[in-house]
């Protein structure tokens, strides 16, 4: 699965240094895809596999290189969008330096994404810097077919590359 984008030339030799990935994960029913979106993302060559005792939503934004919500349910997005944080997950998304990629997997039923305040709660993490991978069209869990969709685990893997391997080569410049 090779992405892309292109980066620059210069940029195969990051393979050999370790990027932190910190996934966020929300009550949608995409959460099922979880398993499958980390096991793929470890297979990124220099993701750091260890683990360590918890930390709190400060120490966690300064370990990770990149955060990814995936999936990101409509509770959440609204919570994000008004700043509440009032969980890990929010608290980590609030204390986020903004200098770093934040990407974000919208996943929620047809009729919630189609909601006009859906549309504005996207455009804020947008102006924020945060990177949205749209959602897609396809039959969901509750029989509805429309978009609404988390991305595909392949899609989202490509970007999360992308954006390490050519944001990690523009920083060793």
């Amino acid at each position: 699965m090779e992405s892309n984008a292109s980066c620059p030339a210069d940029a195969a030799p990051l393979a050999k240094r370790q990027f932190r990935v910190l996934v966020g994960v929300t009550g949608s029913v995409a959460a099922l895809k979880l398993p499958l979106l980390v096991s793929r993302l470890l297979d990124i060559p220099g993701m750091w596999k260890g683990r360590s005792d918890p930390v709190l939503h400060i120490d966690l934004r300064r370990w990770a290189d990149l955060m990814l919500v995936a999936p990101l349910d409509a509770n959440t997005l609204g919570k994000v969008a008004s700043g509440i944080c009032d969980n890990l997950l929010t608290c980590v998304i609030r204390a986020w330096d903004c200098r770093k990629p934040l990407l974000f997997c919208p996943a929620m039923n047809t009729a919630m994404w189609e909601h006009p305040v859906t549309a504005q709660q996207v455009g804020l993490l947008k102006a924020f810097g945060y990177v949205e991978i749209p959602c897609v069209v396809k039959k969901l869990v509750c029989g509805d077919e429309g978009l609404g969709a988390m991305a595909e685990v392949g899609t989202i893997v490509d970007k999360v590359k992308e954006v390490l391997f050519c944001r990690g080569s523009s920083q060793q410049s």
